[in-house]
């Protein structure tokens, strides 16, 4: 069974809409734990328009699942928060600036030499290191020689073609989890994942370790609660 990692970053979009601290996002990453959980996903951006760099401080003093940081390492300030941090893993996102959210994975062919470089530092630290990366094998191949430890393939062109055909849609992520397995790399997978593209994902993807979900599973929480919640996205992962 896969696990599922929240992404805190909506709570802290709602947090910072008016100052203060409501809703507090260390009380809601715990909260997360507590209702089942297996880790904790942020991704600050250098605006701090959701997370704060102090939140992943404030985060790793009191969380006990494991806990991903994603983001940019071409931002050196982002660089130097996981490294003060260490967390259980790092995702690498090749965020641009001002970027909504995130809509594109590494070329690994093209920046190979410089993500071997980042993957190395951040491992000399005992950092997992995830690369977001779409599904083309090839990537995937060159995403092995930089030393990564796991990919996380990028599902928003599955979800946006789920109701179409989802067996089309989910093509070309088997035969990237299939290249990942054979080279021996760690699967992760998120954007856009829900309640009703999950299960079928999950099933179909052989290896799967780990998901991570925030915008729909927050949104999915206005009207379910984040505990019910929580609990139907595990569900979802049981196969």
């Amino acid at each position: 069974m896969a696990k599922l990692s929240v992404n805190i970053n909506k709570i802290a979009t709602l947090r910072n809409s008016r100052g203060g601290n409501n809703p507090d996002l260390v009380k809601v990453a715990l909260d997360c734990e507590r209702f089942g959980a297996e880790g904790i996903t942020v991704h600050p951006r250098p605006d701090e328009r959701h997370i704060r760099y102090q939140d992943t401080y404030d985060l790793m003093a009191s969380i006990s699942t494991e806990f991903n940081i994603e983001g940019n390492c071409r931002e050196q300030k982002f660089v130097k928060l996981v490294l003060a941090n260490r967390p259980a893993q790092v995702t690498l996102v090749p965020d641009t600036e001002g970027q909504i959210t995130s809509n594109h994975g590494w070329d690994t062919i093209k920046h190979k030499t410089y993500l071997k470089e980042m993957v190395s530092i951040f491992q000399s630290e005992a950092i997992r290191v995830s690369i977001f990366i779409d599904p083309i094998v090839d990537m995937i191949d060159a995403a092995a020689e930089s030393g990564t430890d796991r990919i996380e393939l990028y599902t928003e062109a599955y979800a946006h073609n789920y109701y179409n055909n989802r067996e089309k849609a989910i093509v070309s992520y088997v035969a990237a989890a299939h290249k990942a397995n054979e080279i021996g790399l760690g699967i992760n997978a998120g954007h856009d994942l829900d309640l009703h593209n999950l299960k079928y994902f999950s099933e179909s993807i052989p290896g799967l370790l780990e998901v991570s979900i925030g915008h729909a599973l927050i949104s999915d929480a206005l009207y379910l609660g984040l505990e019910n919640t929580i609990q139907m996205y595990l569900r979802q992962l049981k196969h």
